[in-house]
Formats: structure tokens, sequence, C-alpha cells
């Protein structure tokens, strides 16, 4: 696994083991990216359910000015925390070991853009949302990767899905906030 561009190009980064490990593969990284690269500089990034951090650091390579990472396993955040300071990323970064809930209900910060990528199938998604939508700023976009036969609701907050993109058993739905 590598960073497909940016200040960070072509590094290469330390994956999980395991069968709990569902890395994004690199055409659904690049197609993420491609759908919001104009809105990633200057961006605060938040990874939710961070894995290795390749989402959260393949944003920092392409200039969001700070970047997010929470996962509830210790692994993954000590992967995530390893590939952030070998691409020289740990200054303008955080990691938490928490879950996706109780970061959110901790944290005071504001994000511009969230990449979400829970395990599937489990309703997490659907619990998190809400919970996701108060911290987001006003130009917010809420990125969910999720197995293409979830259910994602139509709005969550003042947040609407303005499109789902499909690639093959993956589907990415795009959160924007309501316009007045």
């Amino acid at each position: 696994m590598r960073v497909i561009t940016g200040t960070a190009r072509g590094r290469k980064l330390i994956t999980l083991e395991g069968n709990d490990v569902r890395p994004t593969t690199d055409m659904v990284k690049e197609a993420i990216f491609s759908i919001i690269q104009f809105d990633v500089p200057g961006s605060v990034f938040l990874d939710l359910f961070s894995g290795s951090g390749q989402m959260g650091i393949e944003a920092l390579s392409r200039g969001a000015k700070f970047g997010y990472f929470v996962d509830n396993s210790k692994k993954s955040v000590d992967v995530t925390s390893e590939n952030l300071k070998n691409v020289g990323f740990d200054s303008v970064s955080k990691c938490y070991l928490m879950d996706a809930k109780s970061f959110l209900s901790a944290t005071n910060n504001t994000f511009d853009i969230a990449l979400l990528d829970p395990p599937y199938s489990k309703g997490i998604l659907q619990e998190v949302l809400p919970l996701l939508t108060k911290k987001m700023s006003d130009r917010g976009i809420i990125l969910c990767e999720h197995p293409a036969k979830e259910e994602m609701p139509e709005e969550v907050e003042n947040f609407y899905a303005k499109k789902t993109y499909r690639y093959g058993k993956i589907e990415v739905t795009l959160y924007k906030v309501k316009e007045d």
C-alpha cells in the first residue's frame, strides 16, 4: 500500500494483518480523492475507523492542514502512528485510541472532511452519523464507505446524501450540508 499523490507520493505504508482488516483499494481511494480533490487543500480531515491511516495520510499528502485518526484497535493506532511518522506527518496529525461514538462525544474539534469506513453491516454508520454532523464545519463533507447492499439515510441532521458512487461490491455515499 502506497500514498498515491502529493508530497508523500510513492511512500510505502505499513498495513495491518488479519481477517478483520479490509483496507480501501487503490481504485476506491483514487475515486474518493478525485471526488473531493478541490476540497482537501487546507482542510481538517477526520479518518474515523482509520485502520492503517492510509486515507487520512493521503489527504495530508494532498494538502490537508491537519488530520485526526480514530480507531478502537491499539494495533491500528500503533500502525497509523508509525505510518504518520514514516511519511513525516506526525506534527500535523493526532491519533486517538477510542471508539468513534466516544471520540465524537468528547471532541471539541470541527472537521471539514470526514471519511468513515467502519466494519461492514453492523449499523455503525447509522449510529455515528448523527453525532458526526454536529462536529462538521459549514463546508463539511462526509464520505461513508459501505457495502453496496447497505441502506444509507437520505438525510442526517443538516446533511443530505448528495450522491452514491458504486465500485463493484463497495459504495461510497457523499453527504453535504443542506443549502438554505
